[in-house]
């Protein structure tokens, strides 16, 4: 059976989790770099879906308007 995909903002909530565990002294560096090995994949991964949705709302708008116009949706990560 396929696991159900994670969303994006579960998937923020596990990188709240990994930077709070890299924070921790108590955490050694293996574990460390393991975190953060799976923080950057976790963050591609979010900005790939932010980039999707991006183009998703710029074509609907096309849709819409039956003409281009440009929209700011910068996002800061």
């Amino acid at each position: 059976m396929a696991e159900k995909p994670i969303s994006i903002e579960e998937s923020l909530n596990r990188l709240e989790e990994i930077v709070e565990s890299l924070e921790s002294e108590e955490t050694n560096l293996s574990d460390a770099v393991s975190l953060y090995e799976e923080g950057m994949k976790i963050a591609q991964k979010c900005r790939n879906e932010l980039e999707k949705a991006e183009l998703k709302v710029t074509e609907l708008q096309e849709e819409d308007k039956g003409r281009m116009s440009e929209v700011d949706f910068s996002i800061d990560l």
